[in-house]
C-alpha cells in the first residue's frame, strides 16, 4: 500500500493515463448521449450557430428508418449463428491441441495468425475464394467458368458453381459466406483462452477418471466442460459483444456498399448504419443508433451474466 502522504505521487504517475481516458473515452460517451437527445443534431449546423431542441426525435427516426429492421436482423442473425458455432469449434480444437504434445507450439501459432492479420485483407482473400470471375465458351463451345477456390472444389466433386457474393447472388448465399468468415476469424482468440483454461485444470481429475475407466465422452462432458465453464462464459459474452459490433468483415468482402452490386446494403449492420449516418453528417441519428446498440448489448450481456451464475462452476 502507498503511504497516504505519498499518494499524490501515485496520482501524478496515473495522471497521463487518466487524462487520455477522460478525453478519448469518457467525454465521447457523454457527448454521444448529449447529441442523441438533440433532435436533428448536425455538427456543421451546430458550428453555424443553430440551436437544437431536446427530445426523442433521433430515436424515432432511427426506428422508422426503412432499413433499420434489416440492419438489426443481419446483426442478430450473425450473432446467433456465429457465436455458438465458433465457441464449439474453438472448444474442440483447444481440447485437441491440449492433447497433442509434438508441434503444439507451432500449431498454436498457426491457429493464432488470423487474429493478428488485418480484417479487411482477410476479407479480400475470402472474397477471392468465393468469387465467380466469369464464364466463357471454350474451343468446343462448352461453357468454362473461372471461379475462386471454393467453387473449384465444388466443381471438382461434380457440383455446379454457386454464386456466393456476385451480382444476382441470394441473401442466404451471402450470409453463408459471412458466417464462415466470422467463425474463422473468431476462432484464434477463443482457442487461446480455452487452451489456457485447459492447461490450468488439475490433472488429478483426469487421473481419477482414468482409474475408474470413465469413457472419454463422459470425461469431456462431466469434467472438462464444467471446469472450463468460466472461460466458456467469457468467450461467449465477448463473442456476442463483438458480434453485435460486426462491420469490417462485411466491408472486406462486399466493399463499402455492404452487399452485392444489385442489392447494396443488403448485409448492412447496426454499426454500418451508424457509420452511414455519420457520413451524411447526421451525428444525432448516429448517436441515437449507438445508444440503441448499447442497450441491446447490455441486455444480452445481462442475460449471459444471469445464465452464467447458474451454469458456471468457479
Amino acid at each position: 500500500m502507498v503511504d497516504s502522504k505519498q499518494q499524490w505521487k501515485a496520482w501524478l504517475y496515473l495522471s497521463p493515463a487518466i487524462v487520455l481516458l477522460l478525453v478519448f473515452t469518457v467525454w465521447p460517451i457523454i457527448n454521444t448521449v448529449r447529441m442523441s437527445f438533440l433532435e436533428g443534431y448536425s455538427g456543421l449546423q451546430a458550428a453555424g450557430g443553430r440551436v437544437f431542441e431536446f427530445g426523442l426525435g433521433n430515436f424515432a427516426k432511427v426506428i422508422q428508418y426503412q432499413k433499420f429492421l434489416q440492419c438489426l436482423k443481419n446483426t442478430c442473425l450473425l450473432c446467433v449463428t456465429t457465436v455458438p458455432i465458433s465457441t464449439m469449434l474453438a472448444l474442440l480444437i483447444a481440447v485437441a491441441l491440449n492433447s497433442i504434445k509434438p508441434l503444439q507450439k507451432i500449431l498454436q501459432t498457426i491457429f493464432f495468425l488470423p487474429y493478428v492479420t488485418n480484417s479487411i485483407a482477410i476479407g479480400m482473400v475470402f472474397a477471392a475464394m468465393f468469387n465467380i470471375v466469369g464464364s466463357f465458351y471454350g474451343t468446343e463451345n462448352e461453357i468454362i467458368v473461372t471461379a475462386g477456390i471454393i467453387n473449384n472444389v465444388i466443381m471438382f466433386f461434380g457440383g455446379d458453381p454457386i454464386n456466393w457474393i456476385n451480382y444476382g447472388s441470394s441473401y442466404m448465399a451471402n450470409m453463408v459466406v459471412m458466417i464462415v468468415y466470422i467463425v474463422w476469424n473468431a476462432l484464434p482468440f477463443k482457442i487461446l483462452v480455452l487452451l489456457g483454461g485447459l492447461q490450468s485444470i488439475n490433472k488429478q481429475y483426469y487421473d481419477a477418471a482414468k482409474v475408474d475407466g470413465t469413457p472419454r465422452r463422459r470425461v469431456f462432458t462431466h469434467i472438462t466442460v464444467p471446469l472450463l465453464s468460466p472461460m466458456l462464459a467469457y468467450v461467449i459474452i465477448t463473442g456476442f459483444i463483438g458480434g453485435f459490433k460486426e462491420y469490417t468483415s462485411i466491408v472486406g468482402i462486399f466493399g463499402e456498399k455492404m452487399g452485392p452490386a444489385d442489392d447494396a446494403y443488403r448485409l448492412n449492420t447496426m454499426v454500418g448504419f451508424i457509420y452511414d449516418a455519420l457520413s451524411s453528417n447526421s451525428q444525432g441519428r448516429a448517436s441515437a443508433a449507438a445508444l440503441i446498440l448499447f442497450g441491446i448489448i447490455l441486455v444480452v450481456t445481462m442475460i449471459n451474466g444471469w445464465v452464467s451464475k447458474k451454469k458456471v462452476h468457479y
